[in-house]
């Protein structure tokens, strides 16, 4: 069941961000969420489904969106507990089953059966398993700055540092403190994330203007809206056990070599899964925020590993 509306904002909304504001949902499968998405190209051409990260919403693939929309029908979600998607209150209904589940169901409820998907940071993640646990559903894999899973479990277990890196992730086990600390000053750490030297966009990057930082405000300064995706956080420990972990579909990782929290290390190590053509691109200035940071490369990238898997069909 899915429908669409209109939906033009105005006034007390960030304006660029809101002239992408044509408002679709799917209700979806047994969750029975409602589940908001931006679209751009036409029904009915190939889907491309785009799932973003923490702290981020279907805005972070603003620049994609735009660029695949001649060949695709790209579709940018909020995730589960994001934006304008529905937040189930109980951290329970979080769990990475339910997260792949979202997926598999988003896809039928748009009238597909198979795509390319894409994810960074932890919709790379979804994406990942999503790709391990329905392979009919994926035909190409695209990954941004998140190594294949079982390598982040057992990387992080044998080197201290990206532990530390990954530190965030026991701190969003507390409840309601996390999304305290995120609102304080004016949303300070938010801001930070995204413009400090530390971890944000670089001086050669594609940085974040003031528009772009006040859409990220808007969303993440409603009444609740830090909670739904802190609680991907807060069932990471009881996550479901992997029954396989090989990828069998063309895969591409890409990788912004300056990131703050993931060691460029386990972006190599990712190739040990990959039971197809795995191509990695790392980008050596680039931050984290890789799609928005270096949009017009990431997507020369992903446009030449589009082709070339087309090419490689026919030979």
């Amino acid at each position: 069941d899915v429908c669409s509306e209109l939906s033009w904002h105005t006034g007390t909304q960030p304006g660029r961000y809101w002239r992408w504001s044509f408002l679709e949902e799917a209700v979806v499968g047994d969750s029975g969420l409602r589940f908001h998405y931006v679209a751009a190209g036409e029904r009915g051409k190939p889907l491309m489904l785009l799932l973003h990260g923490f702290p981020e919403f279907w805005y972070s693939w603003r620049h994609q969106l735009r660029e695949f929309k001649s060949e695709y029908r790209v579709v940018a979600l909020d995730l589960r507990g994001y934006g304008e998607t529905d937040a189930p209150p109980h951290k329970e209904n979080y769990k990475l089953d339910c997260l792949i589940a979202d997926i598999k169901d988003i896809l039928e409820s748009l009238g597909y059966n198979k795509c390319v998907l894409i994810g960074h940071d932890w919709g790379g993640m979804i994406a990942w398993l999503v790709a391990i646990c329905y392979p009919e559903m994926v035909t190409k894999l695209i990954v941004v700055n998140f190594p294949h899973p079982s390598v982040f479990t057992e990387y992080i277990l044998r080197h201290p540092s990206q532990l530390i890196k990954s530190g965030y992730y026991f701190f969003f086990q507390m409840p309601w403190f996390p999304e305290f600390m995120f609102t304080l000053d004016d949303f300070k750490v938010l801001k930070s994330l995204f413009t400090s030297q530390a971890t944000g966009i670089g001086r050669k990057g594609c940085r974040l203007t003031a528009e772009d930082i006040e859409a990220y405000l808007y969303v993440f300064s409603q009444p609740g809206a830090l909670t739904g995706p802190m609680n991907h956080y807060r069932t990471i420990f009881s996550c479901l056990p992997l029954q396989h972990h090989e990828v069998i579909m063309p895969t591409l990782l890409l990788w912004g070599e300056r990131d703050a929290f993931m060691e460029v290390e386990m972006a190599e190590i990712t190739r040990i899964y990959v039971k197809n053509h795995f191509r990695l691109t790392i980008l050596s200035e680039a931050s984290h925020w890789l799609q928005q940071d270096q949009p017009d490369i990431v997507n020369k990238l992903i446009w030449t590993f589009l082709k070339e898997e087309t090419k490689r069909k026919r030979e």
